[in-house]
């Protein structure tokens, strides 16, 4: 897994000597000898993963990393904190200020790759999630506010075997509000996060640890879990399990005996990361949902109805209805703008509520609409058509403090698999054609003039 690192230390020695260990793995290596220059390269080269050095003479690691997490350009790089100090306090103060991991001084070369292997893959499905975000921002569609920065509610899930230990860290994570569930089998854990509604889990590690990393796997291999971010609890000599574990998609650790504080602060990163690819993916859903409706009326749009009867008529007999307002530009200059948006969102909401929900129904352009029955013949079809043409006309529409009688006419054509939807279209349209011209609100099935027309 190639990636652009950026390695942060003020003495040049560690400098190089981080950057061979890099290179010979086949990473890119940006390299930064002070916090004010770390910033520079980081704003203007965003790499995929910072390895900061905390003690540094004027901006140490810590006020770096604040600035880095500060700015939108960089707040989403994981950064990793290289230290010789040992004291749990730092740790926390660095998590806290943001850091996603501590690696000792000297750096273990084995520690190293596996958290950069780890974060880089939490990075990558981010960076996709937040490009299509960005795609939809830059199309005029507005993203909502970021997730907030509490984790009060989060569900979390502990499996531990050590009802002490199990306790302790229970008792951690309600400190922060979190909702905590315990289990004491691998069984049922699994059972409980393949529902898909919790959003951390802390796995401790037994002296065979073997059915929990077994454990971790399978919930990477799970659609419902595949993105849940997975704590490990382990005694420090159990350093390569825990390597193990993050290969096999673990994403954090925290060595026994446990700092309270220090679990809080990583379980609350790891939560604030989920929150923060789930508004991302939430943001694609409504981007895309957007791209395919009509914003006036909330109907489904042209694009939308378009490929669907095309996708549909491969397979499967449709009716396909044009439905106009009748007299609408007269609305419009009558009554004004705002009344004929009314009319138009009022005839939406009544053509939508007559219609099955296997059915589209799309506006189609101005005032009119196109609706795809599925399966339906012409029987049926007209059968809908009536329906809905009485249930627009059957009251006025009422805006602004004006009454205003509204009829729609209708062209009804069905279509049998493999008929071309432009032609079936057209054939509804010429019948639409008919029923204006004989007075309006009408409905008018397809005849085979219709069809030639529309050939």
């Amino acid at each position: 897994m190639t990636a652009r690192i950026l390695a942060v230390d003020d003495i040049a020695t560690n400098l190089r000597l981080l950057e061979a260990k890099l290179q010979a793995e086949y990473y890119e290596v940006l390299l930064a000898s002070s916090g004010q220059e770390a910033l520079q390269v980081a704003f203007t080269q965003l790499p995929d993963v910072i390895l900061l050095d905390v003690m540094m003479p004027g901006m140490d690691g810590y006020e770096v990393c604040r600035a880095l997490k500060a700015d939108i350009r960089t707040q989403h790089i994981p950064v990793v904190m290289v230290t010789a100090l040992t004291d749990s306090t730092e740790r926390v103060r660095g998590l806290e200020a943001g850091a996603d991991d501590f690696l000792s001084k000297p750096v273990d070369n084995a520690t190293l790759f596996a958290r950069l292997r780890a974060l880089l893959r939490v990075k990558q499905v981010q960076d996709a999630w937040r490009l299509r975000s960005d795609t939809a921002r830059e199309l005029g569609i507005d993203n909502p506010a970021p997730p907030a920065i509490s984790v009060q509610g989060a569900r979390a899930l502990i499996l531990n075997s050590d009802a002490e230990e199990a306790r302790a860290v229970r008792e951690a994570l309600l400190a922060d509000d979190m909702i905590v569930y315990t289990v004491t089998s691998v069984d049922e854990a699994f059972q409980r996060l393949s529902k898909g509604d919790v959003d951390l889990a802390l796995l401790a590690l037994p002296v065979d640890p073997g059915e929990v990393l077994r454990l971790a796997s399978r919930l990477r291999a799970q659609n419902a879990t595949r993105d849940l971010p997975l704590i490990l609890l382990a005694d420090s000599h159990q350093k390569n399990e825990v390597l193990r574990g993050f290969d096999l998609g673990a994403n954090d650790h925290c060595f026994r005996p446990m700092d309270p504080n220090e679990l809080r602060a990583r379980a609350r990163n790891q939560v604030r990361r989920k929150r923060y690819q789930e508004r991302l993916r939430a943001d694609l859903d409504r981007s895309l949902e957007m791209a395919v409706t009509d914003q006036l009326t909330g109907l489904r749009n042209r694009r939308y109805v378009r490929r669907h009867l095309d996708s549909l008529l491969r397979t499967e007999a449709a009716a396909v209805l044009i439905l106009d307002i009748d007299k609408f530009k007269a609305i419009n200059d009558t009554y004004g703008h705002n009344v004929g948006d009314a009319a138009l969102r009022e005839v939406a909401e009544r053509l939508r509520e007559q219609l099955r929900a296997v059915d589209v129904v799309a506006r189609y352009g101005g005032e009119e609409f196109l609706a795809v029955l599925v399966g339906a013949q012409a029987q049926a079809a007209m059968l809908v058509a009536e329906r809905l043409r009485e249930a627009v006309a059957i009251l006025p529409v009422q805006s602004e403090g004006h009454v205003v009688p509204i009829t729609i006419s209708i062209g009804v054509a069905v279509g049998e698999p493999g008929m071309p939807a432009d032609r079936l279209i057209g054939a509804a349209d010429s019948a639409l054609y008919r029923a204006k011209r004989d007075g309006r609100n009408r409905a008018y099935l397809a005849g085979e003039e219709d069809a030639t027309a529309a050939s």
